[in-house]
């Protein structure tokens, strides 16, 4: 059989090409073009579309789809390091004091696990007090602020 007879899987390699391209580089661009294969072979397995007006078809929908893609969808989020490692998104973040703090030390509860903290400018905190991480020190221990 010719493989150009059939111009819905001519599209569906094509788009594929493109899902590969995309799978390796991983820039969000080649996305779109992919979907623009993949409407112009459901296109042609519908309605019988000669080769010149399935080009145009495939070029108006990609640059339509990649300025919608580009300008409605959020980007992904940029990660910092190591996207395992929590203490980036640590700064900021509210927390719970376990126990008490005595002398500027004591232990504390954020994002679903318990820390060793330092109190900025010392001092005592009672227990169930509210906190807020300033900065992350050597080791696992914080830095906090009573909020």
């Amino acid at each position: 059989m010719d493989f150009f007879a059939h111009p819905f899987w001519v599209w569906i390699a094509i788009g594929g090409v493109f899902l590969v391209g995309e799978l390796l580089s991983g820039s969000g661009w080649l996305l779109w073009p992919a979907g623009a294969a993949a409407l112009v072979a459901v296109v042609n397995a519908f309605v019988k579309v000669e080769w010149p007006y399935q080009v145009v078809i495939f070029l108006v929908v990609g640059v339509a789809f990649t300025y919608l893609g580009r300008r409605f969808l959020p980007p992904a989020p940029k990660h910092h390091g190591d996207i395992n490692d929590p203490a980036h998104r640590l700064v900021g973040q509210p927390g719970d004091v376990v126990g008490g703090f005595h002398g500027g030390q004591g232990r504390v509860f954020v994002d679903g696990k318990e820390w060793a903290a330092e109190l900025e400018g010392g001092g005592d905190l009672g227990a169930d007090a509210k906190v807020t991480v300033t900065q992350i020190l050597t080791g696992a221990r914080l830095k906090v602020k009573p909020a």
